[in-house]
């Protein structure tokens, strides 16, 4: 849901309500961006197997954290990881994040248009993520970005590594959407 009104500033994004619902800022204007539980339960178990890999190098992050594109938007990724060595004094200034976290995660539902969401994939690259996970809960798919254009799709039966960015981590994919068992 799109509220039409002219251009939200960041100000007015952080005195949005804090009802529970995501907002982000898309376009000039307000989107809501739902979620339901068992999305929440599997970014609940990715950060459970992301946070050690995490915590010594920088800031893993839940999805109410905003961060400002190089179009205007601001995005706030589902799950997202920034380097320490990225931020001034090693710490997030005031206000939303200056640009993209080098790690953007998404859990994608039947909902979410594919268009958005590449949409949202070239956003992140333009203002400066190294990589975007895209997580898939009805397929037990991921699909892993280091650009735009270039993606490697895991399946569960797969492993997925850390890479430069969390070096050490490795798990199955199929680790990664068991939250109800």
């Amino acid at each position: 849901m799109t509220l039409t009104q002219p251009r939200i500033t960041d100000e007015e994004l952080m005195r949005l309500p804090k009802d529970g619902r995501k907002w982000e800022r898309v376009g000039g204007g307000v989107k809501e961006v739902p979620t339901q539980p068992r999305h929440d339960l599997i970014l609940t178990g990715l950060i459970l197997l992301l946070h050690p890999f995490t915590r010594k190098r920088g800031y893993l992050l839940g999805s109410q954290a905003g961060f400002h594109m190089s179009n205007g938007n601001i995005r706030c990724p589902d799950l997202s990881f920034t380097l320490k060595e990225r931020l001034p004094g090693g710490r997030f200034p005031q206000g939303f994040g200056a640009e993209s976290p080098d790690l953007c995660i998404e859990v994608i539902s039947p909902s979410e248009e594919r268009a958005e969401m590449r949409r949202k994939v070239e956003e992140y690259f333009e203002s400066g993520a190294c990589e975007v996970w895209h997580l898939y809960p009805e397929t037990r798919e991921l699909e892993r970005f280091t650009s735009p254009t270039d993606v490697t799709i895991l399946g569960p039966e797969e492993t997925l590594d850390g890479g430069e960015l969390l070096p050490g981590f490795q798990s199955p994919v199929s680790a990664l959407f068991d939250v109800e068992e």
